[in-house]
């Protein structure tokens, strides 16, 4: 499935009037698993790294996490980078127009050859790595870019089904995605040989998870690859479904997964 054009739509839709972008991030919060992970493992993060933290988020996208990020705490300094320059300029009016400037700062920026040396507390990544073909050089990058004691935190698909992919004949369910997702070896071994130290990683996505997906995310976005007139459609078919789907993010989010189609890495300088 084609899924960069159904989000450039997204962002197009949703901009302008800053209650449609900030409707926007509301959406993404419900209906994405993967920010109720996040947002978890950033309120414990955020008792660990200083009040006045430096923050990457590495492949910022729709500025969702950014946004997340500097209303957890209004004295960290963010910079968000992407190698989408339409989507930076986006996100940079909005938060300019929402007053959050001075919070966060906007970049163009390709993660395989941006470094700024020792200058973050935490980098943030979310569903960025599958991307990126050069993901080792990325993860050098990140541990350069981190000061001693930093923490990079990476949202990404597993091995596991990740990307709907279960069996060597399926196709990824996104054709940008340029692997079907890590094992937990595979990411541990390239995080470590980039110099980063006590690596976890949790599975997420598990059973619960899995089904929620496939009705908040996969369903839709296959409607929409069909035609764009199913955006009419969506707001009835999330009123009959989200229901549900917030009891198994429940269940997935507090359940711990013995495999699960998505990983949560944890790693510190």
């Amino acid at each position: 499935m084609q899924y960069e054009p159904i989000k450039r739509s997204m962002g197009r839709f949703f901009s302008g009037p800053l209650f449609m972008r900030k409707l926007l991030y509301l959406l993404l919060d419900l209906l994405l698993l993967r920010t109720w992970h996040v947002k978890k493992a950033l309120r414990k993060i955020s008792l660990e790294i200083p009040d006045q933290a430096c923050v990457l988020d590495a492949g910022s996208g729709f500025g969702q996490y950014s946004w997340r990020m500097c209303r957890m705490n209004k004295s960290w300094k963010i910079v968000a980078v992407d190698i989408n320059a339409e989507q930076i300029e986006e996100c940079s009016v909005f938060f300019r127009k929402a007053g959050m400037s001075e919070n966060v700062a906007f970049k163009t920026a390709d993660l395989a050859t941006y470094v700024s040396p020792e200058s973050y507390d935490l980098i943030l990544s979310v569903d960025v790595m599958e991307h990126i073909k050069e993901d080792e050089i990325v993860f050098k990058n990140f541990n350069n870019s981190l000061k001693h004691n930093g923490i990079l935190l990476v949202s990404t698909p597993s091995d596991k089904g990740g990307s709907d992919v279960h069996s060597d004949e399926d196709l990824s369910f996104i054709h940008e995605h340029v692997r079907n997702g890590y094992s937990i070896r595979d990411i541990t071994e390239k995080m470590t040989g980039a110099g980063f130290s006590k690596v976890e990683a949790l599975y997420t996505y598990g059973k619960p998870g899995n089904i929620s997906w496939k009705f908040t995310m996969k369903y839709p976005v296959k409607m929409l690859n069909i035609s764009y007139l199913f955006f009419i459609l969506l707001p009835f078919y999330y009123v009959i479904v989200l229901p549900f789907s917030m009891i198994l993010n429940i269940f997935d989010l507090y359940l711990t997964h013995k495999t699960g189609t998505g990983l949560l890495v944890t790693a510190r300088k």
